[in-house]
């Protein structure tokens, strides 16, 4: 898959909000994207095992509601709802906890908008948090959904490794405007401006090869 991250600056709105789940309050972390393809092309790609090996990683697991799955190298869980082609839901385990994420599609002029939430109780990484903020998730969220919307236009390209991907032009750019980005989700959200901003640098700086202590994608 060749393509330039450049091209995908903009693509994305941002938003934090405070929900009740199980009656525990917690953050949940919004991503929006539109896509040039009907919601059934998005929803085949975003739950066929084969096409999420092609932009996301490799999935495992007894795909349908109840089940688990597995992605490797990162979380598990259970499929809670499999609404085709208008909701996925399923909880996002990890060994330091487990949160959830609903994927919503909706039919739009232009095609298809995709909304991504991931819900967590803030006091169970009260520490990382303070270190990189949302952005250390949603920064990789938004580099997955990047890699959707280029399967989507090249369906059969395999996705790209990540030394082919860490020296594309652009990506650089791409990130730092995903931190920023979710750095003033964060202070609209209630954050103070120097904490969020100061999370933001840290995020930036591990995504972009300078290294922290704690990778921000365990979260």
């Amino acid at each position: 898959m060749t393509f330039s991250p450049a091209d995908h600056l903009g693509a994305a709105e941002r938003s934090l909000h405070t929900v009740t789940r199980e009656g525990t309050e917690l953050r949940m972390l919004t991503v929006h994207r539109t896509y040039a393809a009907a919601p059934d092309e998005v929803w085949h790609a975003l739950t066929t095992p084969e096409r999420l090996a092609r932009w996301f990683a490799p999935v495992t697991g007894d795909l349908r509601v109840g089940g688990r799955y597995q992605v490797e190298g990162n979380a598990g869980g259970q499929v809670l709802v499999c609404r085709e082609p208008e909701l996925l839901s399923l909880t996002w385990e990890m060994p330091e906890g487990h949160s959830w994420v609903d994927v919503t599609l909706r039919p739009v002029a232009a095609g298809t908008l995709l909304q991504l939430d991931h819900s967590a109780d803030p006091a169970g990484f009260a520490e990382f948090d303070a270190t990189y903020g949302p952005g250390a998730t949603g920064l990789g969220w938004e580099l997955g959904l990047m890699g959707m919307a280029e399967h989507l236009a090249a369906p059969e390209a395999p996705r790209p490794t990540e030394a082919e991907l860490v020296t594309m032009p652009g990506l650089t750019e791409l990130m730092r405007e995903a931190a920023d980005g979710w750095a003033a989700a964060a202070v609209a959200w209630g954050t103070p401006e120097e904490q969020a901003r100061a999370a933001a640098d840290r995020t930036f700086a591990f995504y972009t090869g300078a290294g922290t202590e704690h990778d921000p994608g365990d979260a």
